[in-house]
């Protein structure tokens, strides 16, 4: 549920100038997330929201690109150097990693955002990706194994 409602926060600072935390809860509550105030002002720390001058003077809530950007480079050096081995089969990826790595190297898969995959399950050293063809598939593990051979 917290996944859900964080990603719908981003969904909505990105397409709406939110000013508050209070027409964030509210704009929440009518999408059908009962939240209060003080869940949202987590969810703003944990997601490192910053506010932004909006074209109309106004401040809003944003995405803080800087922070972001740190840290998808540093994922993907973590990425890059922790993955063994790309394999798929019909619409699953199988991503094998160094022992413990599979968590920082499937946040990188979810991080990038790539059409086709429906979810990924990382355990210690194994990542699984579900995605919605076999041709998604193929895509992405050629997506992926050149971040790997760079």
């Amino acid at each position: 549920m917290k996944s859900k409602r964080q990603n719908k926060i981003l969904d909505m600072i990105d397409n709406n100038e939110i000013e508050t935390q209070e027409e964030l809860v509210t704009k929440l509550n009518e999408s059908g997330f009962k939240v209060t105030q003080a869940t949202i002002s987590r969810d703003i720390k944990e997601l490192q929201l910053i506010k932004v001058q909006a074209n109309s003077g106004a401040y809003k809530y944003a995405v803080n690109k800087k922070h972001k950007t740190n840290d998808l480079d540093i994922l993907m050096r973590i990425f890059k150097d922790t993955v063994v081995s790309i394999d798929f089969a019909s619409n699953l990826l199988v991503i094998k990693t160094l022992s413990g790595s599979a968590n920082a190297a499937a946040e990188v898969i979810d991080s990038l955002h790539f059409n086709g995959i429906m979810g990924t399950l990382a355990g210690d050293n194994t990542i699984f990706v579900a995605t919605d063809s076999q041709q998604a598939s193929e895509e992405i593990a050629g997506k992926l194994m050149k971040i790997i051979n760079k």
